[in-house]
């Protein structure tokens, strides 16, 4: 019998998560800035209402395991991510068929401290690989990813906030799907994020700098974040995330179940945000640009629940790395 989740199962336990994080995440109260940790809330002071300067912020679609806001929030975030593969991949031997597709299924879930400080888990979940050629039909779970964010820079008067975050991605994945590899990967990075009249600006980047840098690529990121709000519950956005190899893994065999443990070796290229094969040729094709569109809603009658819609493509070479395109969906549920 086959005891793999389905889509069906993976979805109904994100929604069982969802109404427990409903039942039981406190809301977790202001610090000395005067305004509550939990976007969307209100406290009163004697005869003083305030509310939250962040509460019309809205999370970023694209590269969401690498890609979030500065402010520390309590929310919860379901996503679901459906990549496609190029074509041909670009190897040492020439251009190989491979297409298909990549799906993920993931919970993320974020709780704030304080004002300052989060406690974050960026990245899990369940990955459906199905490649058209080449490579072999693969499923399991992806690595998990947790640490702290500390927001330095809170001026809410100005609706401006900076934070730094340090990660750490667990080599806990199956291997299968290109995880579980390596000694795990610290990520710290700085965050920005402004809102101003209608606009939100933001920005994050960091670095992926592996414990063991045979078993994984060394790279750095950047991503930016744009959006209007073009009424009290439509935000259009635009996204641009640029990744790059700063020292290649060696090579060496892993993934076993894919053609032999060989695409280490044989690839030119990394895997960005979600895969890390340690490739030794990564640098012959060190950088990778994508552009996302997408829309954020805001369901009405709330100040806590966005539902979001994006399309990311690379302007880049897609065939000189994993990405033809992406679809995102997911649901931010802010406590």
């Amino acid at each position: 019998m086959d005891t793999k989740p389905t889509h069906t199962a993976f979805l109904a336990a994100s929604a069982s998560l969802l109404l427990l994080a409903v039942c039981t995440l406190p809301v977790l109260k202001a610090g000395d800035s005067g305004y509550p940790a939990a976007a969307g809330k209100q406290v009163t002071f004697p005869e003083v209402p305030q509310v939250n300067p962040f509460q019309d912020s809205r999370r970023p679609i694209s590269n969401p395991t690498l890609f979030d806001l500065a402010i520390p929030q309590t929310q919860l975030h379901p996503f679901v991510a459906y990549h496609r593969l190029p074509s041909t991949m670009n190897t040492v031997i020439g251009d190989v068929p491979v297409d298909g597709h990549v799906e993920v299924y993931a919970v993320q879930l974020e709780i704030a401290l304080n004002e300052r400080w989060s406690i974050n888990a960026a990245k899990d979940g369940y990955v459906r690989f199905r490649p058209d050629s080449t490579l072999s039909d693969a499923e399991g779970w992806a690595n998990i990813t947790a640490g702290l964010k500390y927001a330095w820079l809170l001026k809410p008067e100005e609706k401006l906030a900076s934070s730094f975050q340090l990660l750490y991605e667990i080599p806990s994945g199956s291997r299968d799907v290109f995880q579980g590899e390596g000694d795990g990967i610290l990520i710290p990075s700085v965050g920005v994020l402004k809102l101003w009249d209608r606009w939100q600006f933001a920005d994050q980047l960091g670095f992926r700098l592996p414990i063991d840098s045979d078993a994984d690529s060394t790279s750095f990121y950047n991503s930016f974040h744009t959006s209007y709000m073009l009424t009290d519950w439509l935000f259009p956005t635009f996204e641009v995330n640029w990744f790059a190899v700063l020292d290649e893994g060696d090579g060496g065999r892993r993934f076993n179940n894919q053609v032999g443990g060989a695409v280490p070796g044989l690839v030119t290229f990394e895997g960005n945000d979600l895969f890390n094969f340690g490739a030794s040729n990564a640098r012959q094709n060190k950088h990778l640009v994508t552009f996302a569109l997408g829309l954020r809603a805001r369901v009405p009658e709330t100040e806590t629940v966005d539902l979001g819609f994006g399309w990311e493509f690379p302007v880049t070479s897609d065939n000189r790395s994993v990405f033809d395109d992406r679809f995102y969906f997911d649901v931010v549920w802010r406590f």
